[in-house]
Protein backbone atom coordinates (compact mmCIF):
# COMPACT_ATOMS: atom_id res chain seq x y z
CA UNK A 1 0.00 0.00 0.00
CA UNK A 2 1.62 3.54 -0.83
CA UNK A 3 1.97 5.80 2.02
CA UNK A 4 1.17 9.54 1.31
CA UNK A 5 3.65 12.34 1.35
CA UNK A 6 2.38 15.14 3.63
CA UNK A 7 5.26 17.14 2.10
CA UNK A 8 3.49 16.98 -1.17
CA UNK A 9 0.37 17.89 0.24
CA UNK A 10 -0.93 13.67 -0.87
CA UNK A 11 -4.65 12.94 -0.09
CA UNK A 12 -5.75 10.43 -2.37
CA UNK A 13 -9.46 10.61 -3.61
CA UNK A 14 -11.59 7.12 -2.99
CA UNK A 15 -14.79 8.29 -3.39
CA UNK A 16 -16.22 6.19 -6.58
CA UNK A 17 -19.45 8.46 -6.30
CA UNK A 18 -17.56 11.74 -6.71
CA UNK A 19 -15.17 10.15 -9.32
CA UNK A 20 -18.12 9.43 -11.27
CA UNK A 21 -19.54 12.69 -10.57
CA UNK A 22 -16.07 14.30 -11.67
CA UNK A 23 -15.97 12.18 -15.05
CA UNK A 24 -19.64 13.29 -15.99
CA UNK A 25 -19.36 16.77 -15.44
CA UNK A 26 -17.74 17.75 -19.38
CA UNK A 27 -17.74 15.33 -22.66
CA UNK A 28 -14.23 13.60 -21.97
CA UNK A 29 -14.72 12.05 -25.33
CA UNK A 30 -11.95 12.98 -27.80
CA UNK A 31 -10.89 15.37 -25.89
CA UNK A 32 -7.10 15.62 -24.72
CA UNK A 33 -6.93 15.55 -20.96
CA UNK A 34 -4.50 16.87 -18.23
CA UNK A 35 -4.59 15.46 -14.73
CA UNK A 36 -2.52 17.10 -12.38
CA UNK A 37 -1.75 14.74 -9.15
CA UNK A 38 -2.98 11.79 -10.03
CA UNK A 39 -2.06 9.88 -7.11
CA UNK A 40 -2.30 6.32 -7.48
CA UNK A 41 -4.82 6.84 -10.58
CA UNK A 42 -8.54 6.03 -9.51
CA UNK A 43 -9.82 9.31 -11.23
CA UNK A 44 -7.02 8.79 -14.52
CA UNK A 45 -8.57 5.02 -14.55
CA UNK A 46 -12.47 6.71 -14.93
CA UNK A 47 -11.37 9.10 -17.37
CA UNK A 48 -9.74 6.50 -19.30
CA UNK A 49 -13.02 4.77 -19.35
CA UNK A 50 -14.73 7.87 -21.29
CA UNK A 51 -12.56 7.73 -24.39
CA UNK A 52 -10.46 10.22 -24.21
CA UNK A 53 -8.25 11.37 -27.16
CA UNK A 54 -4.84 11.27 -24.82
CA UNK A 55 -4.13 11.78 -21.40
CA UNK A 56 -1.36 13.82 -19.47
CA UNK A 57 -0.20 13.23 -16.32
CA UNK A 58 1.68 15.13 -14.07
CA UNK A 59 3.16 13.76 -10.85
CA UNK A 60 6.54 15.03 -9.67
CA UNK A 61 6.51 11.89 -6.95
CA UNK A 62 8.36 8.99 -8.80
CA UNK A 63 7.45 6.55 -6.64
CA UNK A 64 4.03 6.84 -8.11
CA UNK A 65 4.82 7.84 -11.18
CA UNK A 66 6.19 4.59 -11.46
CA UNK A 67 3.04 3.08 -10.62
CA UNK A 68 0.88 4.66 -12.88
CA UNK A 69 3.81 3.58 -15.30
CA UNK A 70 3.09 0.03 -14.96
CA UNK A 71 -0.92 0.19 -13.86
CA UNK A 72 -1.23 2.18 -17.05
CA UNK A 73 0.97 1.60 -19.40
CA UNK A 74 1.41 3.50 -22.75
CA UNK A 75 -2.22 4.28 -22.07
CA UNK A 76 -1.01 8.09 -20.68
CA UNK A 77 1.79 10.22 -21.02
CA UNK A 78 3.30 10.80 -17.24
CA UNK A 79 5.17 13.93 -17.07
CA UNK A 80 7.36 13.37 -13.71
CA UNK A 81 7.79 17.04 -12.67
CA UNK A 82 6.98 19.94 -10.34
CA UNK A 83 3.71 21.81 -12.24
CA UNK A 84 5.07 25.12 -10.99
CA UNK A 85 8.14 24.27 -13.61
CA UNK A 86 5.90 23.50 -16.37
CA UNK A 87 5.03 25.98 -19.28
CA UNK A 88 1.52 24.98 -19.81
CA UNK A 89 1.58 26.72 -23.38
CA UNK A 90 3.79 23.63 -24.66
CA UNK A 91 2.36 21.26 -23.37
CA UNK A 92 0.01 19.86 -26.32
CA UNK A 93 -1.44 21.81 -29.53
CA UNK A 94 -5.08 20.86 -28.13
CA UNK A 95 -7.21 22.64 -25.63
CA UNK A 96 -7.20 20.68 -22.75
CA UNK A 97 -9.67 19.44 -20.14
CA UNK A 98 -7.75 19.75 -16.78
CA UNK A 99 -8.42 18.14 -13.93
CA UNK A 100 -7.10 18.15 -10.64
CA UNK A 101 -6.87 16.82 -7.28
CA UNK A 102 -4.42 19.77 -6.30
CA UNK A 103 -2.10 19.47 -3.38
CA UNK A 104 -3.70 21.66 -0.69
CA UNK A 105 0.31 23.06 0.09
CA UNK A 106 0.24 24.87 -2.97
CA UNK A 107 -2.96 25.00 -4.55
CA UNK A 108 -3.40 29.13 -4.56
CA UNK A 109 0.24 28.58 -6.30
CA UNK A 110 -0.92 26.73 -9.04
CA UNK A 111 -3.80 28.14 -9.89
CA UNK A 112 -2.40 31.55 -9.85
CA UNK A 113 0.53 30.83 -11.65
CA UNK A 114 -2.04 29.62 -14.95
CA UNK A 115 -4.16 32.83 -14.31
CA UNK A 116 -1.56 35.24 -14.39
CA UNK A 117 0.40 33.41 -17.30
CA UNK A 118 -2.53 33.13 -19.75
CA UNK A 119 -1.88 33.75 -23.18
CA UNK A 120 -4.83 35.36 -24.39
CA UNK A 121 -4.35 34.70 -28.24
CA UNK A 122 -4.25 31.30 -27.44
CA UNK A 123 -5.85 29.66 -24.11
CA UNK A 124 -4.41 26.30 -23.64
CA UNK A 125 -7.40 24.76 -21.63
CA UNK A 126 -11.07 24.71 -22.20
CA UNK A 127 -11.85 23.48 -18.38
CA UNK A 128 -10.60 23.20 -14.78
CA UNK A 129 -12.36 21.15 -12.58
CA UNK A 130 -10.39 21.29 -9.77
CA UNK A 131 -10.18 20.29 -5.91
CA UNK A 132 -9.44 22.74 -2.92
CA UNK A 133 -9.62 23.08 0.54
CA UNK A 134 -12.91 24.69 1.19
CA UNK A 135 -11.67 27.37 3.28
CA UNK A 136 -9.31 28.13 0.10
CA UNK A 137 -12.55 27.32 -2.11
CA UNK A 138 -14.49 29.64 -0.70
CA UNK A 139 -11.53 32.45 -0.78
CA UNK A 140 -11.80 31.93 -4.83
CA UNK A 141 -15.00 32.56 -5.35
CA UNK A 142 -16.31 35.07 -2.31
CA UNK A 143 -17.21 38.42 -3.52
CA UNK A 144 -16.79 41.75 -2.25
CA UNK A 145 -18.39 42.52 1.13
CA UNK A 146 -17.77 39.37 2.59
CA UNK A 147 -14.61 38.30 4.84
CA UNK A 148 -13.41 35.53 2.58
CA UNK A 149 -13.21 38.01 -0.51
CA UNK A 150 -9.64 39.31 -0.96
CA UNK A 151 -6.53 39.04 -3.58
CA UNK A 152 -7.40 34.92 -4.54
CA UNK A 153 -11.18 36.20 -5.40
CA UNK A 154 -9.76 39.41 -7.39
CA UNK A 155 -7.44 37.53 -9.28
CA UNK A 156 -9.32 34.39 -10.30
CA UNK A 157 -11.91 35.78 -11.16
CA UNK A 158 -10.17 38.57 -13.71
CA UNK A 159 -10.39 35.83 -17.21
CA UNK A 160 -12.23 32.91 -15.01
CA UNK A 161 -15.95 32.05 -14.86
CA UNK A 162 -15.96 30.04 -11.87
CA UNK A 163 -18.98 27.59 -9.99
CA UNK A 164 -18.79 24.82 -7.17
CA UNK A 165 -19.95 21.72 -8.12
CA UNK A 166 -19.68 20.37 -4.60
CA UNK A 167 -18.17 20.02 -0.71
CA UNK A 168 -16.40 16.84 0.10
CA UNK A 169 -16.32 15.22 3.64
CA UNK A 170 -12.32 13.73 4.50
CA UNK A 171 -13.56 10.89 4.05
CA UNK A 172 -13.48 10.72 0.01
CA UNK A 173 -9.93 10.71 0.55
CA UNK A 174 -7.26 8.37 2.18
CA UNK A 175 -5.39 9.82 4.11
CA UNK A 176 -8.43 12.10 5.62
CA UNK A 177 -7.67 15.24 5.83
CA UNK A 178 -8.63 17.48 8.60
CA UNK A 179 -10.78 19.62 6.98
CA UNK A 180 -13.25 19.68 4.42
CA UNK A 181 -12.74 19.99 0.12
CA UNK A 182 -15.02 21.64 -2.61
CA UNK A 183 -14.85 20.71 -6.04
CA UNK A 184 -14.64 23.91 -8.82
CA UNK A 185 -15.19 24.20 -12.33
CA UNK A 186 -13.40 27.28 -14.15
CA UNK A 187 -14.10 28.50 -17.60
CA UNK A 188 -12.33 30.98 -19.58
CA UNK A 189 -14.29 34.36 -19.70
CA UNK A 190 -14.51 35.48 -23.72
CA UNK A 191 -14.66 39.08 -22.16
CA UNK A 192 -12.12 39.85 -19.44
CA UNK A 193 -10.08 43.59 -18.24
CA UNK A 194 -7.07 44.00 -19.94
CA UNK A 195 -4.17 44.93 -18.86
CA UNK A 196 -0.65 45.10 -19.56
CA UNK A 197 0.96 43.09 -17.20
CA UNK A 198 -0.67 40.48 -14.65
CA UNK A 199 1.70 41.36 -12.09
CA UNK A 200 0.51 44.79 -11.66
CA UNK A 201 -3.14 43.44 -10.54
CA UNK A 202 -1.07 41.15 -7.98
CA UNK A 203 0.93 44.31 -7.14
CA UNK A 204 -2.46 46.94 -6.43
CA UNK A 205 -4.07 44.21 -4.72
CA UNK A 206 -1.30 43.14 -2.65
CA UNK A 207 -0.81 46.59 -1.69
CA UNK A 208 -4.35 46.80 -0.86
CA UNK A 209 -4.92 43.85 1.33
CA UNK A 210 -1.91 44.06 3.53
CA UNK A 211 -3.93 45.70 6.14
CA UNK A 212 -7.53 44.53 5.33
CA UNK A 213 -9.24 45.95 8.30
CA UNK A 214 -7.91 49.63 7.42
CA UNK A 215 -9.08 52.10 5.53
CA UNK A 216 -7.94 52.64 1.63
CA UNK A 217 -6.60 55.52 2.07
CA UNK A 218 -2.96 54.59 3.25
CA UNK A 219 -2.80 52.13 0.42
CA UNK A 220 -4.15 54.43 -2.42
CA UNK A 221 -1.63 57.00 -1.63
CA UNK A 222 1.17 54.47 -1.91
CA UNK A 223 -0.56 53.09 -5.40
CA UNK A 224 -0.83 56.61 -6.85
CA UNK A 225 2.04 58.72 -4.74
CA UNK A 226 -0.76 60.50 -3.25
CA UNK A 227 -2.89 61.96 -6.24
CA UNK A 228 -6.19 61.63 -3.86
CA UNK A 229 -7.70 63.19 -7.30
CA UNK A 230 -7.72 60.11 -8.60
CA UNK A 231 -10.20 58.57 -6.27
CA UNK A 232 -12.65 61.57 -6.88
CA UNK A 233 -11.97 60.76 -10.36
CA UNK A 234 -12.94 57.09 -9.57
CA UNK A 235 -15.61 57.91 -7.64
CA UNK A 236 -14.10 55.77 -4.66
CA UNK A 237 -14.60 56.49 -0.90
CA UNK A 238 -10.95 56.11 0.83
CA UNK A 239 -12.70 55.34 3.81
CA UNK A 240 -13.85 51.92 2.73
CA UNK A 241 -12.30 48.60 3.35
CA UNK A 242 -10.32 46.66 0.91
CA UNK A 243 -12.93 44.29 0.72
CA UNK A 244 -15.68 46.81 0.07
CA UNK A 245 -14.42 47.54 -3.34
CA UNK A 246 -15.92 44.68 -6.11
CA UNK A 247 -13.47 43.43 -8.44
CA UNK A 248 -14.56 45.45 -11.54
CA UNK A 249 -12.98 48.72 -9.02
CA UNK A 250 -9.69 46.75 -8.58
CA UNK A 251 -8.82 45.90 -12.79
CA UNK A 252 -9.85 49.82 -13.06
CA UNK A 253 -7.64 50.86 -10.15
CA UNK A 254 -4.25 48.36 -11.96
CA UNK A 255 -5.21 49.83 -15.20
CA UNK A 256 -5.00 53.69 -13.75
CA UNK A 257 -1.65 52.29 -12.22
CA UNK A 258 -0.66 50.99 -15.33
CA UNK A 259 -1.03 54.31 -17.65
CA UNK A 260 0.45 56.18 -14.72
CA UNK A 261 3.50 53.95 -14.78
CA UNK A 262 3.74 53.76 -18.35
Amino acid sequence: MIKAKKSLGQNFLIDKNIINKIVNIVNIKGSSVLEVGPGTGNLTLSILQKSPKQIYVIEKDKELSSILEKKFKDKIKIINEDILKINENSLCKDQLLVFGNLPYNISTEILCKWILNLNDKKIWFSIFILMFQKEVADRIIANYNSSNYGRLSIISNWKLDIKKICDLKPESFSPKPKVDSSLLIFTPKKKFFKLKDPRNLEKVTRVFFAHRRKMIKKPFNKIFNGQINIANQMSIDLKLRPQNLDYETYYKLTKKFESLSS
